[in-house]
C-alpha cells in the first residue's frame, strides 16, 4: 500500500477539511480537522499532513517536529476519512510518519487512543508501540516506539 503525505498547504486545507470520520467515531476522533489547521497557526511545534491515495485525500496526521522535555515526539491525531478507512490506509500513513520522524532524529514516539478504540490499539501495537501504562491518562492509552 503506498501513500503519500502532503504538508497542508492553501491548495488543499479545504479539501482537508471534508475529512471526517464515521459517527460511531466522533467520540474517538471529537475534534474536526478545521480545528487541528486552526491551532497549528498557533502551536508552532504541530506539523499537519495529508495522507494522500495518488490525487485523493483520505486521511489526516498531527504530529510534533520538536521533541518534548523528555525527548519524546507526539503524535496527537492520526485519522482515515470514514470512505476510506478498512484498506490500509493508517498503517501506510504511520509507516511514512515513523519514517519522516527518523529522518527528523526522532528516537521516542508517542501517541494515545481511547481504550474503546481497538482497531488503533492493535495497529498501533503492530508498529511497535508499547503501553506506557495500563490506565488510561487523561482518557487515552498512551503508547511509546522507542527507535534505536
Amino acid at each position: 500500500m503506498k501513500v503519500s503525505l502532503k504538508p497542508i498547504t492553501k491548495e488543499n486545507w479545504y479539501e482537508c477539511t471534508k475529512l471526517k470520520v464515521r459517527p460511531d467515531q466522533q467520540e474517538v476522533f471529537s475534534a474536526p480537522v478545521v480545528f487541528w489547521i486552526a491551532e497549528s497557526k498557533f502551536l508552532t511545534d504541530f506539523e499537519l499532513r495529508a495522507v494522500y491515495k495518488e490525487d485523493d485525500a483520505v486521511g489526516f496526521i498531527v504530529f510534533c517536529n520538536r521533541a518534548d522535555e523528555n525527548g519524546n515526539h507526539w503524535i496527537p491525531a492520526l485519522m482515515i476519512d470514514e470512505k476510506h478507512q478498512g484498506r490500509g490506509y493508517g498503517r501506510a500513513a504511520m509507516e511514512q510518519l515513523i519514517e519522516l520522524l527518523c529522518d527528523m532524529n526522532a528516537t521516542r514516539l508517542m501517541i494515545g487512543h481511547r481504550p474503546q478504540n481497538e482497531a488503533a490499539g492493535g495497529l498501533y501495537e503492530s508498529l511497535g508501540f508499547k503501553k506506557v501504562s495500563e490506565e488510561p491518562v487523561d482518557g487515552e492509552i498512551i503508547r511509546l516506539l522507542q527507535i534505536p
